[in-house]
């Protein structure tokens, strides 16, 4: 059913609609978004704060139910899904990465980075685990905690967390914004160049006019809505 097709959009949305109801008040944070993407694309969705960018990633990924309108996974309407087929799927076609890293703080880098792969049942969950933190430049930090790393290196566990399982789409959302902006320019770096190597998608939220340069296509938003 998921099969990569290079000629159908690996994510679209049609006239998708988020309301909150704020006591009387019925606010509208997006309006009649459609959209789509394709295989291999890197696009940056940009706005200012309050634009709606995070709310909208939070839908692509069905972490979050829209109001009205539809969310296709290549060929899977999301929100025909239950919540734990639509983890499933997430689990097996999507990775993260997030302004605030989302490490557990129990978990070693190595454990963290190994958590997807044993969710996924794969095999070789540590090998894989220890290669990906190599690549991101972490061979010596496998077996510390997120509290003894510094923001840059949780970051790039996260990012090798992201990757572990061959994601066919990465979902990041300001992934520099808690970085100082050496370090940020170092973990895009390893972002775009991890995404090469693996022919990931990628959709990145971010309020930063250079780094969505970096992307082959920018969609802007402003008020809830798609500027064209």
């Amino acid at each position: 059913m998921l099969d990569h097709q290079v000629n159908q959009p690996i994510l679209s949305t049609q006239a998708l609609t988020k309301q909150v109801s704020i006591g009387e008040t019925q606010l509208t944070i997006l309006h009649d978004i459609t959209l789509q993407v394709n295989p291999g694309e890197a696009v940056a969705i940009l706005g200012a704060s309050g634009s709606g960018k995070s709310t909208l990633l939070g839908l692509l990924a069905g972490l979050d139910l829209p109001s009205s309108g539809k969310v296709h996974l290549q060929d899977v309407d999301l929100f025909t899904l239950d919540e734990d087929s639509r983890a499933a799927l997430r689990g097996k076609m999507m990775g993260f990465v997030f302004q605030s890293f989302q490490l557990l703080p129990a978990l070693t880098a190595i454990e963290n980075v190994m958590l997807p792969l044993e969710l996924a049942a794969t095999d070789n969950a540590e090998s894989v685990a220890q290669k990906l933190l190599q690549r991101v430049g972490l061979a010596n930090r496998l077996y510390h905690y997120p509290k003894q790393l510094s923001g840059g290196e949780q970051q790039r566990v996260a990012i090798a967390r992201a990757f572990a399982t061959e994601p066919r789409l990465l979902l990041a959302d300001e992934p520099t914004g808690n970085l100082d902006s050496a370090t940020g320019v170092q973990i895009i770096e390893l972002m775009f160049e991890l995404n090469r190597e693996h022919g990931t998608t990628l959709i990145l939220v971010t309020h930063d006019e250079v780094l969505s340069r970096r992307c082959s296509r920018q969609i802007r938003l402003a008020d809830g809505k798609l500027l064209q």
